[in-house]
């Protein structure tokens, strides 16, 4: 079976193409992608052990601002409130902590969490749920097909 770390890379390049056609109406073609495990609750670890991959696009030499940075924050924020930043850049301001980031472009789709940032914000977050969806359905995969193959199997391995 598949690593979740696997999956997420692969989730990435099963949408890079989505992304790709998309930087033909950005305002940029540069973007960075932060995947936090969703096997890890906040109470579990530090949010840096908790990062299951991360992954840019574009050329991260040229960049006008630390997107990686903003992405880890962004992805923060989701990952700590289990919901996508937009809710506390709009409907809950008052959970906004000192170093929080004030651009949205994170996704959470069940326990998992994509943060992304590179492109205009609302089109980071539409990112983010592609990739998140992606690594669901992926996962889901994983889980059925392995319970085909070994079907007296008690536990995931």
């Amino acid at each position: 079976m598949k690593s979740h770390s696997e999956i997420a890379f692969d989730a990435i390049e099963l949408v890079k193409p989505s992304i790709e056609r998309l930087f033909e109406r950005t305002n940029r073609k540069e973007l960075h992608i932060v995947v936090m495990d969703p096997t890890i609750k906040p109470w579990e670890s530090s949010f840096e052990e908790a990062i299951l991959c991360e992954s840019s696009l574009g050329t991260p030499e040229e960049w006008t601002a630390p997107f990686d940075q903003f992405a880890r924050k962004k992805a923060q924020q989701a990952w700590r409130n289990g919901a996508a930043n937009l809710n506390q850049q709009t409907l809950h301001t008052s959970s906004l902590r000192k170093d929080d980031l004030l651009f949205f472009g994170s996704f959470v789709y069940g326990d998992v969490v994509v943060a992304c940032s590179g492109v205009e914000q609302w089109y980071d977050m539409l990112i983010a749920g592609w990739i998140a969806v992606a690594i669901e359905q992926l996962c889901m995969s994983e889980y059925q097909n392995q319970k085909i193959q070994n079907p007296t199997h008690s536990y995931r391995d």
